[in-house]
């Protein structure tokens, strides 16, 4: 039997503004085990230390109209307290509060969604036994 993988292999994200985008999401996916695995000027991609898959590229956005909008994104959580302090540390980096940490009954799920600096929906989320 062949190891699971995930069907998403990576997402592009692009910001009107890298740098504050940067700090926004450096500062929010490490609270969840996830780090800039590479770095440049124009782009940042995130992943866990021990696999490069998936992964999320923050991108420059060349034009106004590239940059990446309505989106909503999830992160698995590894408990509760990692959601809380996602929400929190996200907040400080200049992102804004969607919702608090909470029970969703409908997901089975502990969340919080914060907007990233040019409003999408990224999410914190840890999936309840049951």
């Amino acid at each position: 039997m062949e190891a699971s993988t995930s069907f998403i292999h990576h997402v592009g994200v692009f910001a009107s503004d890298f740098e504050a985008s940067e700090r926004f999401y450096t500062a929010a996916l490490e609270t969840l085990g996830i780090v800039a695995g590479h770095r440049s000027e124009t782009v940042a991609e995130y992943w866990h230390p021990e696999r490069d898959t998936p992964s999320l590229s923050l991108e420059t956005a060349e034009r106004a109209r590239d940059t990446t909008r309505g989106m909503h994104l999830a992160f698995a959580a590894d408990d509760r307290d990692a959601v809380d302090v996602f929400h929190a540390v996200a907040v400080s980096a200049g992102g804004t509060s969607r919702h608090a940490p909470r029970f969703w009954s409908e997901y089975r799920a502990y969340c919080a969604f914060v907007s990233d600096p040019d409003g999408n929906n990224i999410e914190a989320v840890h999936k309840e036994i049951g």
